[in-house]
Parts: structure tokens; C-alpha cells; sequence
């Protein structure tokens, strides 16, 4: 579309809106009736360890949205010299599980505990024997459970418990309601219903524990709802709290919350049968759409769905760039010092592609990432770590391999058992994410751990905020029965070139090596963690 193309339609309400609350960024997207982005605002933004809890405040997410939305409100203008006012369609998505549990008051009962936290490790196992279904410590029902186990005082007050996607719609639509993928990092999914299994929530309501609080989690937790459903309406209030100007009109129909990985696999089309993509960033994981169930559950792989109900296979892992991101900060600190101003897109890409310069094993070169805990190598909490020997090839090309390599180790560790153990099949393998926008390292990087081939789109770098504008305008474009994975094929990526690069065999074998030494070093991270 033109300039005049893209202005008129923004002036006639024509355009879609995508929201994402990601773990250092909020980011909105805005997108055209081809489904391309025209606009784009952000809030840069951290969470608190806070009494021993990783959580984001009330006012963090209230002035981050406002914040991204007012950011957004300037690019249209800057852009299109028009006045953003009306949606027509708009949808929230969020970092996945974590616990927001309220009062009948609508009183948040304790601070919002996020996916980062590794204090549900009771819960965790307990949940997963009685329900046989592998509950991770990071989803709602697990922070749920914990809290009942610990007597928490603010458990009897409980009416109702969202996530951050489900919280924010809340305000904006007054429903509490949850998209399926989003929901089933809350409780496990029945993918033949679309909901909730009941015979695992009566099994959870009749826990001895449970039973004297009179809980019914199905009506604790959020109506669950599948992608291309209307999941309410942009209130009055819902517009002012996007909006403080007044100039955003009410009205226009919300999709279903989704949670980052169901943006993630729109983002990349990947909600078909034996398609699969990795989104890196803050964190990672990897997402399998499954053609059967696993042959018994598995602590490192969780099950959740696609935005339409579908089954996947998911590898999550806490921690993957965060180290890397202040390693690269440190040498642009270095820069300074020189009097050298290196813009973070030319410091990035010049240290990335130095990493493939380095020995395939990263030159016997051992780090590891973990700022949180990470439950696929079994550690509640971490520490960063670089360790060398003596005889080590420690030069700049292996010290950035190995940081690139150590983002993904945890990853490899729970794909090899899907991959290699299970024998789940998989045609194609998209990344997505901040680790993949200097082309072709963090893509090479991945296609190594893995041992397959893996594709990167043009929309690499748009990420969940892109694929969440793209699950509520499939909710107002799509035809009679077009189903997402049809929409997606035919109309978002229709004639989309995607990049795809084969695995090195030097690599794999590299990779190999390098984690042989992280599995056998993690003694090391161990000590670290109970002694610093």
C-alpha cells in the first residue's frame, strides 16, 4: 500500500493493533488490511527481584502500556500525518503463565509473580503425579498450588486468577477470558474440547489441601477461548487507560489474550502439523506442533496448544540473551572509553559475526547464562559464569561463540529429547526473536544445536506484538471456516521469503562438544549458585 493508501485507512479505522508484553519491552504493532506493519511504538522495561520474587509493579504495566501506546500514536503521526483514533480490531499478548490472583474487589492479593520464578518446585512435582500431565513450575496452577501448600494468607481471599495477557484484557473489555494457547500455560488443555480438562480439575478441586478453600478451578481460572473468536469490546474506561488523551474511540472487537508463544508461532507460521519455530530472547523455547501425544510425560517438555487448540510440544527455557546482551554492553562501554560510538545494531552484528570466526567447539571455552533459575538442567536459581583453562584458545571470536552456543544449551538439552528420544517430526524450523536479527549467526548457531535446517522470515524481527495484530485481524478478516494455519499460508505469508540455512557438520560437531563440557561443567554453576 502507498503513504495515502495506509494514511486513509488509519484516518477510517481500518487498521489493526497488536500489543505484547515481552520481558524487557513493550511493544505495539500496527498493521494494514495485508496484514504488513505500518507502525510500531515501545517501552523499555525490566522486572524487580523483589522479597525473593521476580514481578513487574501495577504502575510498571500501566505506565508501559500508556507508554508504548503514546510512542505508537507519534510514529503514525510522524509517518502518515494523521491522528491514530479508531481500531479495527485490536488484541493483548503477554510473556506466558505466571500468577495474578485477585480479591472480589478486584485488588491484586500479592505481587505478580512471572514466568522467571523457580519457587513452585513442590507444587510442580506434586501436580504432575496426580494429574500425569507435566505441570512446570512456572504455570499458573503451579503458583496456585504452592501458594495452598504454603498457607499463604492471601489464598482465602482468591476469586479469581489471570495472567498478565488475561489481567490486561480484563481492564480493557471488563471479560476474563483467556485465548487457548495462552490458558494452557495456566492449566492443561483438552485439545478435542478447546478447554480445560475436567477430569484433571475435579482431580485438582478434591486435593485435601484444595477442598477446605471450596475452589472450582474452572471457574477460578479464565473462559477459554480459540483464536477467530470475539473475546468482547474496547470499553470507554478500556480506551481511556490505552489512551489517556481521549482520542482512542471505543467499540472495536478484542481477540482472545494470547501469551508469547501462540504470537510466536503466528509470527512464524508455525501452527500446522510438524511445523516448529524457536522465538530467543530474554528467554527461549521451542515450539513442535505434535501429529500424536508424547508416550509419557517428560519434567524438561511442557504441552501446550497453538491460538486454535492444537497440541505442541514445548522446550522452555529461563534464561538466553540476557547475559550475552550485557557482555555486549561491556564492550560498548570499552568503546566509549576510546571515544568510539558504536550504534547497537553495528555493536551487535560486529560481535556476533566475529563468533563465526571462532574454533567450532568455542575453543574449549565453558559459560553459562543463567541469571534465574533454569528447571532443564535442574537449578532454582543461577549465576553467570565464564570459565577457561589454562590451555584454552581465549580470543574475542571464542569468547562470543561461546556465549552465543551456552544461550541455547539449556534449549538443546530438552530438544534432543524430543527430537532424538521421542522422534517427534518436524518439517520446518523458523527462528524468531532478538537473537536472530544480525543475519545468518544466531540462525547458524541454532541450525548446529539442533542438526537441522532452520528458516528465517522477513517478519523475524517483528515478533509476538506483529503475531498478536495478526490474530485479531484474522478474527475480523477471515472467511466462513478458514481455518488460522489457512489464513496464515495463503494470505499473511503468501510470496514471503524466508531464508533457510542448512547445520554445518563442523558446527554440529562443535556443538556436540561444547555440550558434552556444559553438562559436565554444570557441577561448577552449582557450586557458584550455593556459595556466591
Amino acid at each position: 500500500m502507498s503513504n495515502e493508501e495506509i494514511r486513509n485507512l488509519i484516518a477510517n479505522g481500518g487498521a489493526v493493533l497488536g500489543i505484547e508484553f515481552g520481558s524487557t519491552r513493550i511493544k505495539a504493532v500496527l498493521v494494514d488490511s495485508s496484514n504488513n506493519p505500518v507502525a510500531a511504538g515501545a517501552h523499555e522495561w525490566e522486572n524487580r527481584y523483589e522479597n525473593g520474587v521476580w514481578t513487574y509493579s501495577l504502575e510498571d504495566i500501566d505506565k508501559g502500556l500508556k507508554d508504548c501506546y503514546a510512542d505508537l500514536k507519534k510514529d503514525v503521526q510522524n509517518k502518515y500525518g494523521v491522528k491514530l483514533t479508531k481500531l479495527k480490531a485490536l488484541g493483548f499478548s503477554a510473556m506466558m503463565h505466571g500468577y495474578m490472583a485477585f480479591n472480589d474487589k478486584d485488588e491484586l492479593l500479592v505481587p505478580f509473580r512471572t514466568w522467571r520464578n523457580t519457587i513452585t518446585e513442590q507444587a510442580s512435582e506434586e501436580l504432575t503425579k496426580v494429574l500425569n500431565f507435566h505441570i512446570p513450575q512456572r504455570w499458573s496452577i503451579a503458583h496456585l498450588y504452592q501458594a495452598i501448600l504454603n498457607d499463604e494468607p492471601h489464598v482465602k481471599d482468591i476469586k479469581y486468577v489471570t495472567t498478565l495477557a488475561v489481567y490486561i484484557h480484563r481492564l480493557v473489555t471488563g471479560n476474563c477470558v483467556a485465548g487457548v494457547g495462552e490458558a494452557s500455560g495456566m492449566f492443561p488443555i483438552d485439545s478435542a474440547t478447546g478447554t480445560y480438562y475436567t477430569d484433571m480439575a475435579e482431580k485438582f478441586n478434591n486435593l485435601e489441601k484444595v477442598k477446605k478453600y471450596g475452589f472450582d478451578i474452572l471457574k477460578l481460572f479464565p473462559k477459554v477461548l480459540s483464536a477467530g473468536e470475539n473475546a468482547g469490546t474496547l470499553t470507554k474506561e478500556g480506551a481511556l487507560f490505552i489512551d489517556p488523551t481521549g482520542e482512542l474511540e471505543p467499540g472495536c472487537p478484542v481477540a482472545p489474550p494470547e501469551g508469547d508463544a501462540g504470537t510466536g508461532m503466528t509470527a512464524t507460521n508455525s501452527v500446522a502439523k510438524r511445523t516448529g519455530n524457536v522465538s530467543a530472547g530474554t528467554s527461549v523455547f521451542a515450539m513442535v506442533v505434535m501429529e500424536k501425544p508424547l508416550s509419557k510425560p517428560y519434567d524438561e517438555i511442557d504441552i501446550v496448544t497453538t491460538p486454535d487448540g492444537a497440541s505442541v510440544a514445548m522446550v522452555h527455557c529461563n534464561n538466553c540473551t540476557s547475559d550475552l546482551n550485557a557482555w555486549v554492553g561491556l564492550f560498548g562501554e570499552f568503546a566509549k572509553c576510546f571515544g568510539i560510538e558504536a550504534d547497537a545494531g553495528k555493536l551487535y552484528g560486529t560481535l556476533y559475526n566475529k563468533a563465526l570466526e571462532g574454533d567450532a567447539d568455542c575453543g574449549g571455552l565453558l559459560a553459562y547464562n543463567y541469571f534465574s533459575g533454569e528447571h532443564v538442567t535442574g537449578f532454582n536459581e543461577g549465576r553467570p559464569l565464564f570459565v577457561r583453562t589454562p590451555e584454552s584458545n581465549f580470543n574475542l571470536a571464542n569468547f562470543m561463540r561461546v556465549h552465543l552456543f551456552t544461550s541455547l544449551g539449556a534449549l538443546k538439552t530438552g530438544l534432543d529429547i524430543l527430537l532424538k528420544t521421542e522422534g517427534v517430526k518436524v518439517d520446518t524450523i523458523y527462528g524468531h526473536g532478538g537473537l536472530f536479527k544480525t543475519k545468518g549467526v544466531g540462525q547458524s548457531i541454532l541450525a548446529a544445536a539442533i542438526n537441522a535446517p532452520v528458516s528465517v522470515m522477513e517478519t523475524a524481527g517483528e515478533g509476538g506484538a506483529w503475531g498478536m495484530a495478526v490474530l485479531a485481524s484474522y478474527m475480523v478478516n477471515k472467511a466462513q471456516g478458514e481455518t488460522l494455519a489457512a489464513f496464515l499460508t495463503d494470505r499473511v505469508f503468501k510470496g514471503q521469503n524466508a531464508v533457510t540455512m542448512a547445520p554445518k557438520a563442523e558446527d554440529v560437531a562443535g556443538f556436540d562438544e561444547f555440550l558434552k563440557r556444559y553438562t559436565k561443567g554444570l557441577a561448577i554453576e552449582r557450586a557458584a549458585v550455593e556459595n556466591i
